[in-house]
């Protein structure tokens, strides 16, 4: 990466700065959870390092400033899990994984000076996406008391959460037909939580079945004449039906 954003080097790659690399770090992510998903071992140790790449790129940028190199970082991480990890490091005793998750996050917040549960729920990132944030701030208020019962009690607010979008959706009022969506989806992910349920998970199979039966919909389609676009609902409902059946049978 020196010699690349050197003198003589890229031209691409010596224009590059935080922020116009900042979508590739997330892309590149998202690829390796994915080499993960497939079990993919090969495409794994390559995506891997495409992620090592978006480090390397970020770290060199800083060098160049004069601020940290990639050894810095390197050694911040081996720091931070020494710190966070007494009971392996120091003489601190755990008896079980709930423990020492615990810890961790009583050492995060020393370590980063949050006081308030508040400022907790406000420290999650605002650029993780929305599902997965709201997982997260739901988990920290929950550890801080506030939560439901059992996931009766929030089922039953998610039923109230519904029968308020609908009351939006009927008064034709956007802006909180879209507050009361939110609310909705929020409500979901808390049944979900007390139901040992993983949204983001779940929300991902769902769209891979999805297109999975839509596939499906589609061959069956071409097969009988029928024109998707054109095609009535009830020809439509059908086809769907069909394709259910199709796809669970395999």
């Amino acid at each position: 990466m020196e010699i690349l954003r050197g003198e003589n080097g890229c031209p691409w790659d010596r224009e590059q700065t935080h922020e116009s690399i900042r979508g590739n770090f997330i892309e590149e992510t998202y690829e390796a959870v994915e080499a993960i998903d497939k079990k993919d071992t090969a495409l794994l140790r390559e995506e891997l390092g495409d992620v090592l790449l978006q480090v390397v790129f970020h770290a060199r940028m800083e060098e160049e400033a004069g601020s940290f190199d990639f050894g810095d970082v390197v050694n911040d991480i081996c720091q931070k899990l020494i710190v966070r990890h007494p009971h392996i490091f120091s003489d601190v005793t755990v008896k079980d994984t709930e423990e020492v998750l615990d810890n961790w996050e009583a050492i995060k917040n020393r370590v980063k000076g949050t006081k308030t549960q508040t400022e907790r729920l406000e420290a999650v990132p605002k650029v993780y996406p929305a599902l997965m944030r709201s997982q997260k701030v739901g988990s920290r208020a929950a550890k801080a008391g506030m939560d439901y019962q059992s996931a009766e009690t929030a089922w039953k607010d998610l039923e109230s959460e519904l029968a308020e979008l609908q009351g939006a959706v009927k008064e034709k009022r956007q802006g909180r037909s879209e507050e009361e969506m939110g609310d909705v989806l929020f409500t979901v992910r808390n049944v979900g939580r007390h139901l040992g349920i993983d949204s983001e998970y779940a929300l991902t199979r769902s769209c891979d079945k999805f297109i999975k039966r839509f596939a499906a919909a589609e061959e069956l389609a071409e097969e009988q004449g029928v024109n998707m676009k054109d095609a009535s609902s009830a020809v439509l409902d059908q086809l769907w039906k069909e394709a259910k059946g199709k796809v669970h049978s395999r």
